[in-house]
């Protein structure tokens, strides 16, 4: 979405969906996502934008097709799912095998090459995204570098890059984790440690785990990509995940509460995504133990999240929760703060 906007600033984009109510809001000019530049764009840009379900006609004359569908992680064949991208390549190739194909999608490291082999496709090429949840827009209009490539260093790139963002995510956690065992203050800890200018203190605030719909499967699929390689760390980086969200489970079971509840499920403010959120581990951690858990998520529109119960309104979610476990701190649940567990020690993401 934010690719078609971006270049419909000043050239004839077709966005291709498969879900009617998401091609309708963006021809109406809505946001289907939140992010507040995206907003912005649609309601006061001049775009050349359309949106449709017929993928062959919107492929049939375009120049550039970019695909970004997503590519889920297969714990089975230890490999991402990329059947959706190969569907949109034999698609394109079909109906105009002039067309430039570019992959925005995340893609194991050779992909590309094996593609263009196998297709006899000399017009695929790979161009990976750098962006944050809620500013993906704004990220693509000020990107940090920009990368295309038809070899498998562009994929490398991508899956090295979101890895390190991983491993940075599980040394401050662990760092955490071993302040509350030691009862240390992990805050003074990471402002200390952060001093030294070649850590810098940026992207040091204690998560549940890293989470979100990139860094877990990125990770995975790097480790899978090093099966041939010698390795120790990007093996640690995987399991150290686990491990945060175990400890952390264990410190809300300790204080023996009949009701947990799960205040918000997205990984960070200003976004409505919740996959794969790192809470949800701790959730399902506390549930297996015969815990009763409740939910507060606004964007959710079910009255069941994975068999609990989802309380719409605040205030009696805070009188029924014995401990509220939240990934971010917020001022609206600051008036309960005793209840609150939570390793939000900066209030960043």
């Amino acid at each position: 979405m934010k690719i078609a906007v971006l270049l419909a600033q000043n050239h004839q984009v077709t966005a291709v969906d498969v879900a009617k109510e998401r091609v309708d809001m963006i021809n109406a000019l809505k946001c289907p996502i939140v992010d507040a530049e995206l907003e912005t764009f649609l309601s006061d840009k001049p775009l050349k934008l359309r949106a449709t379900l017929d993928a062959e006609a919107a492929y049939s004359d375009a120049e550039f097709v970019i695909i970004a569908t997503p590519t889920d992680y297969d714990t089975d064949t230890n490999y991402f799912d990329t059947s959706s991208v190969e569907a949109v390549i034999d698609q394109v190739s079909a109906v105009n095998p002039a067309a430039t194909i570019v992959i925005k999608s995340t893609i194991p490291v050779g992909f590309v090459q094996r593609l263009r082999a196998e297709r006899g496709i000399n017009t695929l090429m790979f161009s990976p995204e750098f962006l944050r949840e809620g500013q993906a827009l704004y990220d693509n209009l000020h990107p940090s570098r920009i990368i295309v490539g038809s070899q498998s260093e562009a994929e490398a790139i991508k899956l090295f890059a979101n890895t390190y963002l991983a491993m940075r995510v599980a040394f401050f956690n662990e760092l955490d984790s071993y302040a509350m065992a030691g009862g240390m203050e992990a805050r003074q800890i990471i402002a200390g440690t952060g001093h030294d200018p070649r850590i810098g203190n940026h992207y040091n605030n204690p998560f549940f785990g890293y989470g979100g719909y990139c860094l877990p499967k990125d990770t995975k699929q790097l480790l899978a990509n090093y099966s041939e390689v010698p390795q120790n760390l990007i093996r640690a980086i995987v399991d150290a995940n686990h491990t945060r969200k175990d400890f952390l489970a264990d410190q809300i079971i300790a204080k023996a509460p009949n009701v947990v509840g799960i205040y918000r499920l997205v990984m960070k403010a200003g976004s409505d995504n919740f996959r794969r959120s790192s809470i949800q581990g701790i959730m399902k951690r506390i549930k297996a133990k015969g815990i009763k858990v409740v939910v507060f998520e606004p964007v959710l529109q079910q009255d069941d999240f994975f068999g609990s119960a989802v309380v719409r309104d605040l205030e009696t979610f805070k009188q029924v929760s014995d401990v509220i476990v939240a990934n971010r701190l917020t001022d609206e649940i600051r008036d309960v703060e005793s209840k609150i567990f939570t390793r939000d020690l900066s209030g960043t993401d």
